[in-house]
């Protein structure tokens, strides 16, 4: 079963010196030891040489995460990976597998083996107590004086604006004001990269330290960029080459990662960029900001849910896969097709949409149209429309008038009360019909399977009803409950039969299309589903639709792409590189990037089987639906109550404008951010009763777990807004995360905040996470884990639950640490799933890297 397809590459980083010799003594000593080794994980007196660890002793893989991790401790055993457990699934095999090769025939029998030669681990480096205070107190300075300058400008805008003469006269005011604001935070940006840094350089330098400050506040800016909002069009890539990247003509970016060391990016012509990519051209390792090279070629494909590691390049014609990375060193050559995490070369090609007619003229036309809408109607219509609006409506325009400032107290209530209903209820009333309706009309307009050209208005349409139908607030509301299958067959997609679990989607999921998305009877999906039923040339786009079989379980952040190959009965683990060749996988699992297949369940994830079937379903979906509904409405509840907060002191603010003139609307944007943040805090702890949560294995028709989806539902994005900043870790302190002394905390994202512990001075990047649960069909796990002082996450990396992480080690971006797994101290550990890895460490490339890439930037652009 675990090796029934011949398609499904399962060799790479971690594969075993596997040698077939004769079995003697030490074999047989060996395979004694595993097997007591894992008679005691499986609670069994013995355990035969020939049992099948998951069919006939029915382990599964948080049982054989641990029985690694227990050998990895025995210095005379062998050390086996996830990847050697599934290939050998018996202790004869796996013992036979790890046996040490033979000596050479013309080698003297008693010539000790010459080890390979492991890099030393880079040391983390300290962090300055001092530093990391005056960074902290700079930060907040910047915010502080940023939210001054925003609101001085913001008030005086309005006044100039609320000084027009009717409605003619408000749109012209709205268009120059918001025209000179957009084109000022745009080139703001610009500048300050160019006096404060000027050309980035490949090096590195400490955290917290002066030219981490400069750093920080570049990123910070660009991040705040409204040019953000126009990737996907040749506007975006104007803006980046503006502020020193090498992009060539013809180039497709779609990710909305920016990066940040600009200078260091070269993208040849014709070149594609799907979302959720990372190429940011810096990492934080070990204490340090590490700054080095991306380099792209002419007319390559980067896939979605994929990580560009400083020093990697891709040739000319390269194709790197989606939910795939390039670890830092490798390079792609030309022509050549790579997938997996770390990549290695495939025959799949990614690039399957003809080529369509979309030169440099069209492109042109299509920014400047894009522009011109911007300016001429979104932003006359937001400021204008603001500005009616309040003068409109009582509760504000009375305050507003300076014959009516001075208002009782009492009547602040009231009008917050009328002002947050209408905006918030009026959001979502307003929000549903659109989402409705609008993309149901433009959906007769751009059809499934034709071939359309970029930048014209088939593209245009479909960006539009991509963005609304992906708007999370409803995934938000309706996910983990039985009401999302409701919710998105109303937008579009096709779910069959639906057999009713009350978890049927998770609160994360999105597409290009909902109109192509085909999920079987019985299928269930954990959380980040990314259907990818778009697919990109240079020129071209065509909407395929995607079809997930019946009985699948779908785990976390996964990208499903149009012509998977995956049937009926499959779980597809967590970040798993979907197949894309090969026959049809059907019953079977799927784990790692690039996927191999393991068993599609065992015994002991079947415990909870005979809660899913009759009349004790039919009780328990009840009682879950029932929490649901109350949960969905506690938190509609929770999210009005602030944005009524908001309003009130949006109130206040623009009663005491009359006394304190700008300074009250500028210190607005601070004020929201703190009262935002104790909030959620507030209603988390509450929501939990001050308790931490505990290490869970039940059913999800167990109370416990309908907890674990109502917290789920609490907002987290404001902590982006902290990243980068020590901030970020008192935040996470006050949510309940065991949280060290000066860490660094870029982007990572954390589940169960009770549950975790992060030890002193760890690196977490971004896009990493610490999912402290699993959900696997009918049956929820959760365990603690623990980062020891000074580890760090790559970016996008993935910790499962139960994993123990040893001081100073490192997982390398875009790598799986699965459930169970104890990773040693000062280890280098990387891929998907995770091993040993030295070569993950922060050392430098290798020495011809660097002289290829520069010979390759020159012409890469051309």
């Amino acid at each position: 079963m675990v090796e029934q397809s011949s398609e499904v590459h399962i060799s790479g980083p971690d594969e075993t010196a596997v040698t077939m010799s004769d079995t003697g003594p030490a074999r047989k000593e060996t395979e004694r030891k595993l097997a007591a080794a894992l008679a005691e994980l499986v609670e069994a007196e013995h355990v035969p040489a020939d049992s099948h660890f998951f069919t006939d002793l029915g382990a599964n893989s948080l049982v054989m995460a641990q029985f690694c991790a227990r050998l990895r401790k025995i210095p005379d055993l062998p050390s086996p990976s996830i990847r050697d457990i599934y290939r050998h699934p018996t202790i004869r095999e796996l013992a036979e597998a790890l046996a040490p090769a033979p000596p050479d025939g013309d080698a003297p029998a008693d010539t000790a083996p010459v080890p390979a030669r492991v890099p030393e681990p880079v040391p983390a480096t300290r962090v300055n107590p001092l530093h990391h205070r005056l960074c902290g107190a700079f930060q907040l300075l910047v915010f502080l004086v940023y939210s001054l300058v925003y609101g001085y400008i913001t008030a005086g805008g309005y006044e100039w604006i609320s000084e027009a003469t009717g409605p003619g006269g408000v749109y012209l005011r709205s268009l120059v004001f918001g025209s000179i604001a957009f084109f000022a935070l745009c080139a703001f940006p610009v500048l300050a990269k160019w006096i404060l840094v000027g050309r980035w350089k490949p090096g590195e330098f400490p955290l917290w330290g002066l030219a981490y400050a400069r750093f920080w506040f570049v990123k910070v800016l660009l991040h705040a960029n409204p040019m953000v909002l126009l990737v996907g069009t040749p506007l975006y890539v104007l803006y980046l080459r503006a502020l020193g990247a090498r992009i060539g003509k013809g180039v497709t970016i779609l990710s909305r990662s920016v990066p940040v060391c600009t200078d260091l990016l070269t993208i040849g012509a014709g070149t594609v960029i799907r979302k959720e990519s990372f190429f940011q051209c810096y990492r934080a390792y070990a204490g340090r900001i590490q700054t080095g090279r991306v380099t792209i070629g002419r007319d390559a494909f980067v896939g979605e849910k994929t990580v560009l590691e400083i020093d990697t390049s891709l040739g000319d014609g390269a194709q790197l896969g989606h939910s795939s990375a390039l670890h830092r060193g490798q390079a792609v050559p030309d022509g050549a097709r790579w997938h997996g995490s770390p990549a290695e070369p495939t025959e799949v090609d990614h690039v399957r949409v003809p080529p369509a007619g979309c030169g440099t003229l069209r492109r042109a036309w299509f920014g400047t149209a894009t522009l011109l809408q911007l300016l001429f109607v979104y932003l006359p219509i937001v400021l204008g429309g603001v500005y009616m609006v309040f003068t409109g409506l009582p509760a504000i325009g009375k305050r507003l008038d300076p014959q009516t400032a001075v208002l009782s107290r009492p009547e602040l209530i009231p009008d917050a009360l009328a002002v947050s209903l209408v905006l918030f209820f009026g959001f979502v009333g307003a929000g549903l019909v659109a989402l409705y309706t609008v993309p149901r009309l433009l959906r007769l307009l751009v059809r499934p399977d034709r071939v359309y050209p970029l930048y014209g208005l088939h593209y245009t349409l479909h960006r539009v009803a991509a963005r609304i139908t992906n708007i999370k607030f409803f995934t938000w509301l309706f996910g983990d409950s039985s009401y999302i299958v409701y919710y998105l067959r109303r937008i579009g997609y096709d779910l069959s039969r639906v057999e009713q679990t009350g978890s049927n989607f998770g609160t994360e999921v999105q597409h290009e299309t909902p109109f192509l998305v085909s999920v079987g009877t019985g299928t269930m999906v954990a959380d980040g589903l990314s259907v990818v039923n778009a697919e990109y040339s240079a020129t071209s786009f065509r909407l395929s639709r995607v079809a997930i079989g019946p009985r699948n379980f779908l785990g976390n952040n996964i990208a499903y792409p149009a012509g998977g190959r995956t049937g009926e009965n499959c779980l597809l683990a967590t970040k798993v590189l979907v197949p894309l060749d090969g026959e049809v996988r059907r019953d079977v699992g799927l784990l790692g990037s690039p996927c191999f297949e393991i068993p599609r369940s065992v015994e002991r994830d079947a415990r909870f089987d005979h809660l899913r079937a009759g009349e004790e379903l039919r009780r328990r979906l009840g009682a879950k639906n029932r929490y649901n509904l109350l949960s969905m409405g506690w938190m509609l509840f929770a999210r009005w109550l602030h944005v009524f907060l908001l309003t009130l002191f949006a109130l206040v603010s623009v009663d005491l404008y009359g006394a304190a003139g700008h300074v009250v609307i500028a210190l607005y944007l601070a004020v929201t951010l703190a009262l935002t943040t104790a909030y959620y805090v507030l209603v988390e702890r509450c929501m939990t009763g001050f308790r931490p949560l505990r290490p869970q294995l039940c059913s999800i028709y167990d109370p416990t777990f309908w907890l674990h989806e109502r917290l789920w539902k609490v907002p987290v994005q404001y902590l982006n807004i902290f990243n980068g900043t020590p901030f970020k870790s008192l935040v996470w302190r006050l949510l309940g995360v065991r949280m060290g002394k000066r860490v660094f905390d870029d982007g990572c994202y954390m589940t169960e905040r009770t549950l975790a512990a992060v030890g002193d001075e760890c690196t977490l990047n971004a896009g990493s996470k610490i999912q402290c649960h699993s959900q696997e069909d009918g049956t929820f796990k959760s365990a603690g884990i623990t980062l020891g002082a000074r580890c760090t996450l790559g970016v996008a990396a993935h910790v499962h639950y139960g994993v123990t992480m040893g001081e100073g080690a490192v997982l390398a971006a875009d790598s799986f640490l699965m459930k169970g797994e104890e990773v040693p101290p000062d280890a280098r550990w990387g891929g998907n799933p995770a091993v040993d890895m030295p070569e993950a460490g922060g050392g430098s490339p290798p020495p011809d890297l660097a002289v290829k890439k520069t010979d390759a930037a020159a012409a890469a652009t051309r």
